[in-house]
């Protein structure tokens, strides 16, 4: 996201992060600035004041993107239950093979790292040696 509004505007990153840019004007008799009147506004205050807008916009836009990809903060840990339970009860099923299960079970690795999830190598390894049908005894014992 940081390089996309820097691509479109760099000024626009520090409306984001400093907050909207509001147009001053110096009180005469005292020493301090007050916002200045739309009918004050120069130019340079228009356009300015034009980038707050620019960077709800695209605020607004990833927002709304971000919940349409990932889901609200609900939805997704949701997402993350429900797979982790798939992970939990992951198993080879008997007519599958060795390549299928292992896509079926990167395919559930994959969806909760999106998440946010992360599951440990190792982990994942012995998670992988302990489903192995028996057949497979000699080569979990090499490994191991």
């Amino acid at each position: 996201m940081h390089d996309f509004i820097m691509a479109e505007d760099s000024e626009l990153w520090n409306v984001i992060c400093d907050g909207p840019y509001i147009p001053t004007k110096n009180v005469r008799d005292l020493s301090f600035t007050m916002p200045k009147t739309k009918k004050e506004y120069t130019d340079a205050d228009r356009k300015d004041v034009e980038k707050n807008f620019r960077a709800k916009k695209i605020l607004e836009i990833w927002e709304a993107l971000q919940t349409a990809h990932e889901g609200t903060t609900q939805v997704k840990q949701s997402k993350i239950d429900m797979l982790t339970t798939e992970y939990d009860l992951f198993r080879m099923k008997d007519d599958e093979s060795i390549q299928d299960m292992h896509t079926r079970f990167t395919s559930i690795i994959n969806e909760l790292h999106s998440l946010g999830e992360v599951i440990p190598r190792n982990t994942l390894v012995r998670k992988i040696l302990s489903i192995l049908p028996i057949s497979w005894e000699s080569k979990v014992n090499a490994i191991t």
